[in-house]
């Protein structure tokens, strides 16, 4: 009897988180910053950046909230300049169909918040933290530039951690399996619902429903991307260099 009791009670927790994440409770959103060397080497496309852009402003649950809340680029054009700067478009320069697609994929999800419930609102809170944190400056604080030498997975996190007080993601992209390298592409930094910095790390109640595939953002990053692994050096590409290997593993 007890053990029916224990587990009648442990389906509940699990159905009851679920039936969270599936609200679109997010806890946390995470600003993704991703290096355009990387991504356009993957994507065959051509960047003169010598900056990290933003790639998007994501909640860590839910997509696509609201189908009926359409983009307008007439209600951000005073915004536009700046995120032609800071938050290209990669593959295509002169469409707004990148903004177009996050808003309507996170942004309408982000928006249940109030500080978050507009347009406008919600892309100038990203660049405003953009701008805030500041990844280009904190890298090279801690002498990590773009080159051809490599870099310990390590360093890049102590160097972040240490200028946030906060754990972020790291995420390469792998070569031709058998490789011994890996590409740095990009890098995630999260802040809770006050916009305070916070570990971008799966909370205990994510980790629970992470088999059932629930989360929008195990899928949300470029297929490309992974992880990083601890024990393989560390390509961060100078912009005009020339890509290690000849092809990147697609994940």
């Amino acid at each position: 009897m007890k053990t029916l009791t224990v587990f009648l009670c442990l389906g509940y927790v699990l159905v009851s988180s679920v039936d969270q994440y599936t609200r679109h409770d997010w806890t946390k959103l995470i600003l993704t910053h991703h290096w355009p060397k990387t991504f356009c080497t993957m994507e065959h496309c051509s960047a003169n950046f010598s900056y990290w852009t933003l790639h998007g402003f994501w909640p860590n649950v839910g997509n696509e909230c609201n189908s009926s809340w359409h983009f307008n680029a007439s209600l951000i054009e005073d915004l536009l300049p700046e995120m032609k700067t800071f938050w290209p478009d990669l593959l295509k320069p002169a469409s707004t169909s990148f903004w177009k697609h996050e808003w309507q994929k996170h942004g309408t999800c982000a928006a249940k918040d109030e500080d978050l419930n507009s347009q406008h609102k919600y892309f100038s809170k990203a660049l405003e933290l953009y701008h805030k944190l500041d990844l280009n400056g904190v890298l090279k604080k801690s002498q990590i530039v773009p080159s051809e030498k490599y870099y310990k997975l390590a360093d890049l996190e102590e160097g972040i951690i240490n200028s946030y007080g906060v754990t972020p993601k790291i995420q390469c992209v792998l070569q031709l399996k058998g490789s011994d390298t890996q590409t740095l592409g990009q890098i995630e930094i999260c802040v809770d619902k006050q916009f305070q910095l916070t570990d971008c790390e799966k909370t205990t109640d994510e980790l629970q429903i992470t088999d059932n595939e629930v989360l929008p953002f195990l899928h949300r990053s470029h297929p490309g991307f992974t992880v990083c692994d601890p024990s393989v050096p560390v390509y961060y590409p100078p912009v005009t260099a020339t890509p290690r290997g000849k092809h990147f593993l697609r994940l």
